[in-house]
């Protein structure tokens, strides 16, 4: 990316016009595909760089717009992205890799920070995994350590108090389930920690693609859940990244 220093000491000496440099400007702002523009300043904005959301676009265009990003050595991230998605990338960047739960493509530029802090991911069921996966790569791709509890829903409580001791130990801590969506309700009595939950369109019946977790989830009596929408594991992963950050008071 352009100087910016160098590039007004420019402007100030008269080698470049105004106009030139303000299109410079834009030129690292985004890279214009026609049909998307990727966002190249989002990290000092947000704190997070784009990330491309595969669903609804074709394996060429998803392609294209990791091209570009890498171009710019700028990490790419796909999420609900397919096999037929993960081939078309890779067929360009052999080092891009295919996290199948979670449905994520991801492709590094540079060297991986060591992973800092500690994100929970905890897990219903086993049916949830897809959503808790994605919130974990998603976490992991930003830099968090991450820790995994699976299965712990509570149908059988004991399965998490024994690993209550474990959760209590993260910075914060995303539960991930469907059915009536309780854990949530159960974590949020038992952890003093910032807890994001994630409802899943898991579950039989009146279940509604998850919209009755949903409603029991923002409906919680435990104070303090934070809760994404219905699948939504990446915007949950998002949202422990930017916590996990904050310095331990």
């Amino acid at each position: 990316m352009t100087n910016q220093r160098d590039m007004l000491k420019q402007v100030a000496d008269g080698t470049l016009s105004v106009d030139e440099a303000l299109a410079r400007m834009q030129k690292d702002k985004e890279v214009d595909l026609g049909f998307a523009k990727a966002d190249l300043s989002r990290p000092k904005r947000c704190g997070v760089s784009e990330v491309i959301y595969a669903a609804g676009k074709t394996p060429v265009q998803v392609a294209e717009i990791a091209a570009a990003l890498h171009g710019k050595q700028a990490p790419v991230m796909a999420t609900k992205a397919t096999a037929a998605h993960y081939d078309a990338v890779r067929a360009q960047f052999p080092d891009a890799e295919w996290h199948e739960t979670a449905r994520i493509i991801t492709l590094h530029a540079g060297n991986r920070p060591k992973p800092i802090g500690g994100v929970a991911v905890v897990a219903a069921g086993t049916s949830d995994l897809p959503i808790a996966e994605e919130a974990a790569v998603t976490a992991e791709f930003f830099g968090a350590r991450v820790d995994r509890f699976t299965d712990v829903g509570v149908a059988g409580v004991h399965r998490l108090v024994n690993r209550i001791d474990l959760i209590r130990q993260a910075r914060v801590v995303i539960a991930v389930a469907g059915m009536e969506g309780a854990l949530p309700s159960v974590l949020g009595g038992l952890i003093d920690r910032p807890l994001i939950a994630v409802p899943t369109s898991v579950g039989y019946g009146m279940n509604l693609n998850g919209l009755a977790a949903l409603l029991a989830m923002l409906n919680s009596c435990a104070p303090g859940i934070t809760v994404v929408n219905v699948d939504n594991g990446f915007g949950a992963g998002v949202a422990a990244t930017l916590i996990n950050r904050l310095e331990p008071t």
